[in-house]
């Protein structure tokens, strides 16, 4: 086709794209310095739609906050607007404040005596339907199906119309009042008085009512956002839900607790079918627990969930109703002589992810991210090291319960790249190209790079030991800056379409795009 031998020549590989060039965007919730964090107000939980145009979160205080995109609103879908495709889409993202409703209230078992707290604990958008955004959150025993939609406003007219405008109304009220007939007394008499009140509150002048005067609902141009729940799935779960997910058939989605899978149709709410249980006859003999779950993005019998053990199960609901009995199980073995008492506890996956395409699952635990290619269960394709060097520190992360930490993870939609939080309000981005060397350390903070490490990706051999330890210490980074184990970034979604990034620092929403 190009004419000449030109064609038999292979193309060369492409090598991994450059790293980002990550900027501030935007911060909702910004905390002026010596502020205290109120507890309620600290978010737990991050969501972008599936267009990207819409953001969730949700808090311990039980709320859920929306805010949308704006920098779309102004364009179009006219040729012109489609041919600007690549400038609109370099322009800067910003979002505003939507509207927040409560979604869950704190409440008591009193057959169990056990407070169940108001927490959300995950965030889920369904598929929009005329206009309304439709979604789903849960706290640790009940999930709830939520719709957003714009209601105009109604307001209340003074009187229906001018006394000189009605026609007839003078007449009837007079006439109404004056042919009833006169109240009867109980011993058959009547009374002498003219029949001029109903009660004692309501009294008529005599003669009758000259007009009729209603007030009158008028629907304005101005409207409100109202969320509305349409839906409550409650106890189907004995244990603290820890995962919610869409199913891409868009009728049903699953949740999960420590010991069992459940399978939901979004429009009913007093049953669902268990799909996975590992919960064993006797509870002595347990020996891991389901840690997360998530349906495959496009195939709608396909699921995945990890466990405690570091291990990732993926099942066909195809192949059984009770799919006790995995299709594929992805697991790493350990190094032989590695094990310690921190051996279990830092393998446990505390969230996983597919890729957009659903080719590839990125999980995370305590020490690193990794990323599975679904064909091939040998083990990840790529491991990132993320606190590696907070393996000196394991003891005491062990005792004031850092070690026990749920950080979440995120891929971009291209598939391209992964990120996770940390400590010091940090998180990090690393290129998924095989060649790619893209490790990037930023900071939830207005100026993200501040604590960009730029230092070579492999340490030199002429360090000391020392200098070794003490870049690698549990209370020191590569930088210098020592690690705040109480400032720490569980949460964060990677936009859908585009190389923007939302993450939650306490009660703040921090916005970055690149």
């Amino acid at each position: 086709m190009n004419g000449g031998d030109g064609g038999d020549v292979a193309a060369a590989p492409e090598g991994p794209p450059p790293p980002l060039d990550w900027k501030f965007s935007q911060v909702f919730g910004e905390r002026t310095a010596g502020e205290e964090v109120q507890e309620v107000d600290i978010i737990s939980a991050i969501e972008f739609d599936k267009s990207g145009d819409h953001l969730a979160t949700g808090d311990r205080g039980g709320r859920v906050v929306l805010f949308e995109r704006t920098d779309k609103k102004e364009h179009g879908g006219n040729r012109r607007d489609l041919e600007k495709t690549d400038y609109s889409s370099s322009r800067h993202p910003e979002f505003r404040y939507k509207t927040e409703f409560q979604s869950h209230e704190p409440e008591f078992d009193y057959l169990k005596s056990l407070e169940i707290e108001e927490k959300i604990n995950k965030i889920r958008w369904c598929q929009t339907a005329n206009g309304a955004l439709f979604l789903l959150s849960t706290n640790d025993k009940t999930i709830k199906y939520w719709k957003v939609q714009e209601k105009k406003i109604k307001k209340v007219a003074d009187v229906s119309m001018e006394p000189s405008k009605l026609t007839g109304n003078g007449n009837v009220a007079s006439s109404s009042a004056t042919s009833a007939p006169k109240p009867h007394l109980a011993n058959g008499g009547y009374s002498d008085k003219s029949y001029t009140s109903i009660n004692n509150d309501l009294l008529f002048p005599p003669g009758g009512i000259p007009s009729l005067r209603l007030p009158v609902v008028v629907t304005s141009n101005e409207t409100n956002l109202v969320a509305r729940c349409r839906r409550v799935y409650a106890h189907a779960h004995d244990y603290h839900i820890n995962s919610i997910s869409n199913n891409s058939d868009g009728e049903t989605f699953i949740s999960a607790d420590d010991l069992r899978i459940n399978l939901w149709n979004l429009e009913i709410s007093n049953q669902s079918f268990n799909i996975v249980d590992v919960k064993p006859a006797n509870m002595e003999d347990l020996t891991e627990v389901i840690t997360s779950a998530e349906f495959h993005p496009t195939h709608c019998h396909t699921l995945a969930y990890s466990s405690s053990k570091g291990s990732i199960r993926l099942i066909d609901l195809r192949q059984s109703a009770l799919c006790d009995k995995h299709s594929k199980l992805f697991d790493e073995q350990e190094a032989p002589g590695s094990r310690s008492f921190f051996t279990e506890i830092i393998a446990s996956i505390s969230d996983i992810k597919f890729a957009r395409d659903g080719r590839y699952i990125l999980s995370r635990d305590y020490m690193t991210l990794k990323l599975w290619d679904i064909n091939m269960d040998s083990g990840p394709v790529s491991t990132f090291q993320v606190h590696e060097h907070l393996r000196p520190k394991l003891c005491d992360l062990y005792e004031n319960d850092s070690i026990f930490d749920k950080f979440e993870c995120c891929l971009s939609g291209d598939g391209q790249r992964v990120a996770t939080g940390s400590y010091s309000n940090l998180f990090r981005v690393f290129g998924c190209h095989p060649a790619s060397t893209e490790a990037t350390t930023l900071e939830a903070s207005k100026n993200p790079m501040r604590r960009q490490v730029q230092a070579p990706s492999r340490p030199a051999r002429s360090l000391s030991s020392i200098t070794r330890a003490v870049r690698r210490g549990g209370e020191v980074d590569a930088n210098g800056n020592s690690f705040d184990f109480t400032t720490k970034l569980l949460h964060l979604a990677w936009h859908p379409t585009e190389n923007s990034i939302a993450c939650a620092a306490a009660n703040s929403l921090y916005m970055y795009y690149a």
